[in-house]
């Protein structure tokens, strides 16, 4: 089997489970689980915390100043959003859990208006309100 045939089979696997979010979304989100796990001193385990926000800075790192409208433009709003796929891969084979971990560990981890907007030095100087 190829490459290309087994990632088309894995999309397909998705497909009919969950059709709210885009193919990409899914690739994404396995990506940026391996981009995580570069950045570890050792591999192993990824809270749901920490996959959000590694894929937070993936996508920052991939897409800059645009990382939150094509997050969007995949379905992605929330971190809750990241949880759903995360879940969809586990039940598909693809990623694998621990005993503790939930969906909900991916409930609000960051909003996406401040982890994307708001965290450029270039976004503008907070007011300060009194």
């Amino acid at each position: 089997m190829s490459d290309l045939q087994l990632a088309d089979d894995i999309l397909e696997r998705i497909r009919g489970l969950d059709g709210r979010y885009h193919e990409r979304a899914y690739l994404f989100v396995l990506a940026a689980l391996e981009y995580g796990q570069q950045r570890r001193a050792e591999r192993g385990h990824m809270s749901g915390r920490e996959l959000a926000w590694a894929c937070r800075d993936f996508a920052v790192e991939q897409f800059g100043l645009t990382a939150r409208t094509v997050m969007t433009h995949w379905g992605l709003h929330g971190t809750e959003d990241i949880g759903r796929i995360v879940f969809i891969l586990i039940e598909i084979g693809l990623f694998m859990k621990d005993e503790s971990d939930q969906i909900t560990d991916f409930d609000a981890v960051f909003h996406f208006a401040e982890a994307f907007d708001r965290s450029y030095p270039w976004a503008g100087v907070s007011q300060v309100q009194n």
